[in-house]
């Protein structure tokens, strides 16, 4: 963020002093290049998960605003509906599954707000892939199988978000027909997202897929999910807490296999947050997790 927001402060006299459409087209292009760019590590490496959730929503509402002047910039799209979603997972639906024990009716208020903030999410994603592939986001849900068959591995991110932004939506209202009716095609987008390209970024697609293969058609569900984690455990070179989180969930809480809940959630506790600065925001929100489940497990388990 503060990258990001030192680029834009060199911008800005220069949009102001710019009188030319095509020129201020082009300056403001420029910003959203920038703010679309690789600018993670100050979000990932920082010490402080509050913190960044509080610099977040001015973050996303600047970048919607330079959106709403580049209309056809596909990195901002992309930028909007990853960083929209992963503000509603780990800022929105985190504390209200904090709050599920002891206020439900609070809970299921910010369940509805993540909603809203993942179908903000798959719009800008939708948008995305309109922009690569004309007609996507109207045939997509009549003409699912040939649309996919169109897809190239420079899709990839867009159908990754707009997968995973269908699928959290559906997750925090099973009582919406049409949420769960979204389900059978979000798995069908995250599925080719992963034939395209399974390693993309450090192993995040088959990291989703732990939790998503129980809950897909046919039998073996748990052993995919395990199958899954294995994959990403080798893509991530065991630097990710949060693939023990997801497979605690997935296979060992519907088993109630009480003990192997406890150990995968054991292993997510003993990666040391220092050790990989990339991944520090990802592994404190998972530990997190972890800490709050196990301080819960009685809540889960017979």
């Amino acid at each position: 963020m503060p990258s990001m927001l030192v680029r834009l402060a060199f911008l800005a006299p220069l949009l102001l002093m710019l009188t030319g459409c095509s020129v201020k087209q082009l300056a403001m292009n420029a910003v959203a290049d920038s703010l679309s760019g690789d600018t993670g590590g100050t979000f990932t490496q920082d010490p402080d998960l509050q913190f960044i959730g509080e610099a977040l929503p001015f973050g996303l509402k600047l970048m919607e605003g330079v959106n709403d002047s580049t209309p056809k910039h596909v990195g901002m799209k992309l930028t909007l509906a990853s960083g929209f979603t992963q503000y509603g997972v780990v800022f929105v639906e985190w504390p209200a599954e904090q709050l599920k024990y002891d206020d439900y009716e609070e809970s299921r208020r910010q369940y509805k707000r993540a909603k809203q903030f993942y179908l903000r999410a798959n719009n800008y994603a939708l948008d995305g892939l309109d922009l690569m592939h004309d007609g996507f986001r109207s045939r997509i849900y009549g003409d699912t199988d040939a649309v996919l068959a169109e897809m190239t591995a420079d899709d990839v991110p867009l159908l990754f978000w707009t997968a995973a932004s269908w699928l959290a939506a559906a997750s925090t209202d099973l009582e919406d027909p049409e949420m769960i009716g979204m389900f059978p095609l979000a798995s069908k987008v995250m599925m080719r997202a992963y034939e395209l390209d399974p390693t993309w970024s450090n192993g995040m697609i088959p990291s989703t897929l732990i939790s998503l293969e129980p809950n897909m058609p046919g039998p073996g569900g748990a052993e995919r999910a395990q199958a899954r984690f294995e994959e990403a455990l080798k893509l991530t070179e065991g630097r990710s807490a949060g693939i023990y989180v997801s497979l605690a969930n997935a296979v060992a809480k519907p088993a109630q296999d009480r003990e192997r809940f406890i150990e995968l959630m054991n292993k997510a506790l003993e990666i040391d947050l220092e050790a990989y600065p990339d991944e520090r925001l990802s592994n404190d929100y998972a530990q997190q997790r972890a800490r709050f489940l196990l301080d819960h497990i009685d809540d889960m388990f017979l």
